[in-house]
């Protein structure tokens, strides 16, 4: 133990910090420290020199880093970086590529969040955004002009749940010559990893199948590494950073990501064949088997949307739930359900809703790991109401 003195102010500060660096650790130590320390003058002009990895939490810590890493590992990428939030990762990625004056072409079913990012902040910066709907009869040629930087689409849309043939959005966008950025929150790259597919960056809500537990907001994002090192660079200097603890809670919520979506996907399915044949429901919203044949695994997610057949039932809806809570987010092990149109969708206009889908009636259920025939009985009790 090194030796700080025999007077009782400095014992009480110091008295147990040394032995305890020593320790071996089965689980990652949360280094829950806002600066580490430094030997000489000389240790911190190699961490400047880039031989160097922790100076201060807000540029780095070792938690921050193993989620970055375990995330990007999965998804097949050179490299990642955490943020304080999924909207923080998403700010760092189009940052990292966009510069005033660019255009951006995004799937007109994107997260509310995104758009209004895209739409309301970095419009002020000169950047456009026009969002193109995705179908077979739109080629990505005909919207593209001189000024087209980048494309943005989602995996699994939000909340209509709309799976387009991502490899080949990828490969027409890149023949274009434009970077492509892809949501995959709600596929996980247990489902998909686009950056086999060519994608430059690929981003996540920490915050839902990643953490897994509705306890921790953060955001990952992935992809080259040149890309990232500057993304890296937009979160700290835009202090975006992700807290030691929020990181140890992600990495640990992520062990368990493969046996979470293999339930949840299952449970998922049995969800959507009940819905679909239940007379107070009017459409479901659930990827094809056909849509999402590229995917890694047979599955169709873990999400399920619905709408109701009649529109001013939707309070007496929510009323009825139990123990399956009204939420505005997802992801979690326990069922929940939310409404797209007064949470994740605030920020679209009433016809942008409408061209879009997103009803008033729509319900939006993130399916978790309960027995099926519980969820089941819940939604029938519910919907019978």
């Amino acid at each position: 133990m090194i030796d700080v003195g025999e007077r009782f102010e400095t014992t009480t500060v110091h008295i147990g910090h040394a032995p305890l660096r020593q320790a071996e650790s089965k689980s990652t130590p949360i280094y829950q420290t806002s600066v580490f320390a430094f030997d000489s003058l000389e240790e911190v002009e190699k961490y400047y020199a880039g031989e160097g990895e922790y100076l201060y939490t807000r540029n780095g810590n070792p938690n921050q880093a193993e989620l970055a890493f375990a995330v990007a590992r999965l998804e097949q990428a050179e490299a990642g970086v955490s943020a304080a939030s999924g909207m923080g990762a998403i700010m760092a990625g189009l940052l990292s590529i966009l510069s005033p004056g660019d255009h951006v072409l995004a799937s007109h079913e994107i997260y509310g969040g995104t758009y209004a990012l895209l739409q309301k902040e970095l419009s002020r910066f000169g950047i456009e955004l026009e969002c193109i709907v995705l179908d077979e009869g739109i080629h990505l040629a005909s919207r593209v002009r001189p000024t087209t930087k980048l494309f943005f689409l989602e995996t699994i849309t939000n909340p209509l749940l709309t799976v387009v043939d991502l490899p080949s959005w990828i490969r027409q966008a890149k023949e274009l010559g434009l970077f492509v950025m892809v949501d995959n929150t709600f596929a996980t790259p247990y489902l998909v990893q686009p950056i086999t597919f060519g994608a430059d960056l690929v981003v996540h809500s920490g915050t839902k199948y990643i953490g897994g537990h509705s306890d921790v907001t953060c955001g990952v994002l992935v992809g080259s590494r040149p890309l990232i090192e500057r993304a890296t660079e937009i979160v700290v200097n835009y202090g975006a950073s992700l807290s030691p603890f929020e990181a140890w809670l992600a990495a640990r919520g992520l062990k368990t990501l493969a046996v979470r979506m293999e339930r949840q996907c299952d449970n998922a399915r049995e969800v959507a064949r009940f819905l679909q044949s239940h007379p107070a429901v009017s459409r479901v919203y659930y990827p094809s088997q056909e849509a999402t044949s590229f995917f890694a695994r047979p599955k169709q997610g873990a999400m399920v949307s619905f709408a109701l057949r009649d529109e001013s039932e939707i309070y007496e809806f929510y009323r009825a739930l139990d123990w399956i809570q009204f939420v505005p987010s997802l992801a979690g092990v326990e069922t929940s359900v939310s409404h797209p149109v007064t949470t994740s969708h605030r920020a679209f206009s009433e016809e942008q809703r409408q061209a879009t889908g997103i009803t008033m009636g729509l319900v939006r259920i993130s399916v978790g790991i309960e027995a099926i025939d519980d969820i089941l009985s819940e939604l029938g009790r519910a919907l019978g109401k």
